[in-house]
């Protein structure tokens, strides 16, 4: 299930965590403001930092709609 999916495993911040810490905010347009506000609510990318892309990939998916 990809909502189980850990994707900073630093922080044990999994794909359903981004995904729930995105729908805290009415609506993000630049991902790099959504990773922000993501990484404070979840912490991701904050350990060794080897997830970004990851985060950022998964953030994009989102407000792709995908």
């Amino acid at each position: 299930m990809k909502e189980n999916y850990v994707v900073c495993h630093c922080e044990q911040v999994r794909y359903g965590d981004i995904e729930d810490a995105l729908h805290m905010h009415e609506h993000f347009d630049d991902v790099l403001a959504a990773f922000e506000s993501v990484q404070q609510v979840t912490h991701c990318s904050t350990g060794c930092g080897g997830c970004h892309d990851k985060v950022l990939a998964v953030i994009s998916e989102l407000l792709d709609g995908n």
